[in-house]
């Protein structure tokens, strides 16, 4: 009996040991916010654009995201991070850890999070038009 509860015991702590470590290094991402706000205007290619994209074609994320932004209507400069030096160097400054990136005003948003890029584009005065409108 006494072999069995320090069996248990040493399972008990690898358990937990192998918890923390999974659990551990999301903490992060679970306690930043949806979006960071700042001074992205270095980022944008002109005056009219709002709306920045980093990204890459094999994402499905970066996929669902130009696919929200195509169906409102909403004009945005799209950057591939694999095929363009000058866009993973933008990347790279901006912080970049994954794709996709997006730009909108003043907030940028890291991965595909559409009730947030919603958000953003009221915040940033854009209209988006409607799905059935956009087609």
């Amino acid at each position: 009996m006494k072999h069995l509860k320090t069996v248990f015991s040493y399972l008990l702590i690898i358990a937990a040991g192998i918890a923390i470590g999974t659990l551990a290094p999301r903490v992060p991402q679970w306690l930043k916010g949806d979006y960071t706000e700042g001074n992205y205007a270095a980022y944008f290619p002109n005056p009219s654009t709002k709306v920045v994209m980093y990204g890459t074609e094999t994402c499905p994320y970066c996929a669902k995201a130009r696919d929200y932004l195509r169906e409102r209507g909403i004009a945005f400069a799209d950057y591939d991070i694999q095929k363009s030096p000058a866009a993973r160097e933008a990347f790279g400054k901006l912080d970049g850890k994954g794709v996709p990136l997006i730009l909108i005003g003043n907030r940028r948003i890291d991965g595909f999070m559409a009730p947030v890029y919603d958000d953003a584009l009221k915040n940033a005065g854009i209209v988006p038009q409607t799905v059935a409108q956009a087609r």
